[in-house]
């Protein structure tokens, strides 16, 4: 028994081994194709650089700092915009949530609000709060607010009744029942509200700093790279922004991991 458990054991860490290479067989894929062609001259366009090329160039951002302080701006600007997206999404998605006067009173607004395109809204932010860094923030708050604010409301709306009716059985008052019994049990769509604003914040940060007044971030490290007309550089901030996404995907899934371990507690 013990050494078909010992089998069945070794078994799954080898199924889960190479189901995380495979992760890697198109990004190695695209690598090799990219530096073939690069290599056998299949097109002399300045828009296909070598990958010995970027990699120069990421070198020479790394050395000079100036990949730390366009990362530095872009990530303060995402932080920022993130945490006060979020505490606002949380407060309005746990009042749309909790009560139902305020669902009928302000739900319809704000469905319809969340409705309305994100970059929409650029022309009147830059009207109301200038072309600033500021403005960018207010951008990202936005970002981040509305899938906060509906996965907490919708959590909340959506916890089984027979919770409820046990919390009853236990006279639970109002207060009790919000933290024992109705938060932990929409604790699942409240995190995927918070992991979906982390990275939405991130992706409004490059557009934000794309579209608006040119400044310090890596959104104009791709600005600059197109009016140089420097593949290389802008082929390097696509790649720091898709590693930058990916190492805040794995974040939020450590966090996720240690606060449901914690809530079982």
């Amino acid at each position: 028994m013990a050494q078909l458990m010992a089998l069945e054991g070794g078994a799954t860490l080898s199924r889960q081994s190479a189901a995380r290479w495979r992760g890697w067989i198109l990004p190695a894929s695209a690598l090799a194709l990219w530096w073939l062609a690069s290599r056998l001259g299949w097109s002399h366009s300045g828009l296909l650089v070598s990958p010995q090329q970027v990699w120069h160039t990421a070198v020479e951002q790394i050395a000079s700092g100036a990949l730390w302080r366009a990362l530095s701006a872009s990530l303060a600007r995402e932080l920022t915009g993130f945490v006060v997206g979020t505490v606002s999404g949380l407060l309005l998605g746990g009042l749309l949530g909790l009560s139902p006067l305020a669902q009928r009173a302000i739900g319809p607004s704000f469905n319809t609000f969340k409705q309305i395109s994100l970059f929409a809204w650029i022309p009147l932010i830059s009207v109301w709060f200038g072309l600033g860094d500021l403005a960018k923030i207010v951008f990202l708050s936005l970002a981040a607010l509305i899938p906060v604010t509906v996965h907490v409301s919708t959590g909340l709306r959506n916890v089984p009744p027979s919770l409820i009716e046990v919390a009853k059985v236990f006279r639970y008052n109002r207060r009790q029942m919000i933290a024992r019994v109705m938060v932990p049990a929409a604790l699942p769509s409240i995190f995927t509200g918070i992991y979906l604003a982390l990275i939405y914040s991130w992706l409004a940060t490059l557009g934000a700093e794309y579209l608006l007044v040119a400044g310090r971030g890596i959104g104009n490290l791709l600005v600059d790279g197109s009016d140089q007309f420097r593949m290389d550089l802008v082929l390097f901030g696509v790649i720091v922004i898709g590693l930058v996404g990916w190492a805040l995907n794995a974040l939020a899934r450590v966090l996720e991991r240690h606060i449901f371990a914690a809530s079982r507690r």
